[in-house]
């Protein structure tokens, strides 16, 4: 948390419940924003996380017309949902409304009608259910190409964020790319490690330091420069017999001999 007061509280209505939301709506209220509103489509999810919050309101109704007038609309929901929800949500004209997703367009909260002021609110972390996170150290990405809005997003980024940054839609789809790499692709290697190591009764907190020295490694080196291993070696023996352990699981067989050939080109 960050301990710089605001200037100006906003009052925050979130289209959403799920992990994202609840980290950003318990973060905004400690920073002192008011988060007047949450919307779910299953209205007890949304008057759980309304429980976790002070003087808050829950909804399963997406017409915001008659609802107290709010500083900002955040929707944060999967990718797939966004464009049902904006088809089908009444907003009060001149609304600001952003989403969270790092993958989607700005342009999906595009509603002429009601004439938004539209943008995008892209917090840098992985969020999971009781997993506590330090929004200070997390990165906020923001879109904005209205003044306004981007003076408004800036404050509320920075008011939990120590690292806010604009940049363009095409630039965050690039991050969003790196970021499955490094967050979505590596947490599935870890568990295939996992799932080995226990199918062999070994003890999986035994490649804890492990795990630990490789990502420390990677902040401060360029990661292919510090590759080890088999494969960087071109020891064919350890490899094939590596393949000929994972006999019974093809797909993790096809993993580990594309990793290699990855490594070994990229070395």
């Amino acid at each position: 948390m960050l301990e710089t007061p605001i200037s100006h509280p906003l009052k925050l209505a979130f289209i959403g419940s799920g992990q994202v939301a609840t980290h950003l709506a318990l973060a905004f209220e400690q920073a002192g924003h008011r988060v007047q509103l949450i919307y779910s489509r299953q209205l007890a999810h949304a008057t759980q996380l309304a429980n976790q919050l002070t003087q808050t309101s829950a909804t399963d109704n997406l017409n915001f017309v008659e609802q107290p007038g709010c500083d900002l609309y955040i929707i944060s929901l999967s990718d797939a949902a966004v464009t049902t929800v904006m088809a089908a949500a009444q907003f009060p004209t001149d609304s600001r409304v952003v989403h969270t997703s790092g993958s989607l367009p700005m342009a999906v909260l595009l509603r002429p009608a009601f004439k938004l002021q539209i943008g995008v609110f892209y917090p840098i972390q992985t969020f999971s259910r009781n997993q506590p996170i330090n929004l200070a150290e997390v990165p906020i990405a923001l879109e904005a190409p209205e003044p306004e809005l981007a003076a408004l997003l800036q404050q509320l980024a920075a008011s939990i964020s120590r690292k806010v940054i604009f940049m363009a839609g095409t630039e965050r789809k690039k991050l969003h790319l790196a970021a499955v790499f490094a967050c979505n692709f590596t947490n599935h290697l870890l568990g295939i490690s996992h799932e080995i190591l226990v199918k062999n009764q070994l003890a999986p907190d035994l490649l804890e330091p492990l795990i630990r020295t490789t990502i420390e490694k990677s902040f401060h080196n360029h990661p292919f420069s510090v590759q080890t291993g088999p494969a960087v070696r071109g020891d064919e023996n350890i490899l094939q017999e590596h393949l000929q352990m994972l006999s019974e699981e093809p797909l993790y067989q096809e993993i580990y001999l594309l990793l290699s050939r990855s490594i070994q080109a990229g070395k």
